[in-house]
């Protein structure tokens, strides 16, 4: 698996360009701005785009969408419970001062628990909600690619509307935790780490271990 990292628009939204060696397929991650930035990328590197994939909703994920699927033609792909947060995108910049260009809706609904296949790699579909109601987080082999779900040292908002805390340290309990320790986590803003380390150092996590 090939994985490279574009951090785009005013919020440093980490973009993952997921790719497979053998057959140049990828997978846009959170194009949350920046999209000529990104086509740059995928024709330098000479890759198709297979997929374009939302952790969630939220406005500074969601920017580069429109543009990137006018000029790839690859299908766009969100959990169900989080095309009303996509809907109010441009609302919801606009309550930060920001502005975004809306995406168009997804062509493809996830429900959690499905396997997306990317070149002679697959990518399983983590349900994570917490941060937002549709949040999930996208698993290759020992990659997770956890949009605001989880962060080094930290975890996701859940003061945003239909946010809950509660929730979100469950989904990351039950569905990340469990994941081997030298997992390598991905996250939506700031740097990776892993489930180890996470386990170990992240102070919203204490008592959340599963055996």
């Amino acid at each position: 698996m090939r994985i490279d990292t574009l951090v785009v628009g005013p919020l440093q939204v980490n973009c993952f360009i997921v790719s497979c060696p053998a057959t140049g397929e990828a997978a846009v991650i959170d194009a949350g701005d920046e999209p000529e930035r990104i086509l740059h990328h995928l024709a330098t590197a000479g890759l198709k785009v297979r997929w374009l994939l939302n952790t969630h909703g939220h406005f500074d994920h969601q920017g580069g969408i429109k543009a990137l699927k006018d000029a790839t033609g690859a299908p766009f792909v969100l959990h169900a419970a989080d095309l009303p947060v996509l809907q109010r995108a441009v609302e919801h910049a606009a309550v930060f001062g920001l502005s975004t260009e809306q995406a168009p809706d997804p062509d493809q609904l996830l429900h959690g628990g499905e396997t997306l296949p990317l070149g002679q790699l697959e990518l399983q579909v983590l349900h994570t909600p917490g941060h937002s109601p549709g949040g999930v987080c996208y698993l290759g082999t020992g990659h997770l690619f956890s949009g605001d779900t989880l962060f080094a040292g930290s975890i996701g908002r859940t003061d945003l509307p239909l946010g809950s805390h509660d929730t979100l340290i469950d989904s990351i309990r039950r569905q990340l935790l469990v994941l081997p320790d030298d997992t390598v986590v991905h996250p939506g803003h700031g740097p990776d780490s892993t489930i180890g380390r996470e386990r170990l150092i992240n102070p919203f996590l204490s008592g959340n271990f599963i055996d």
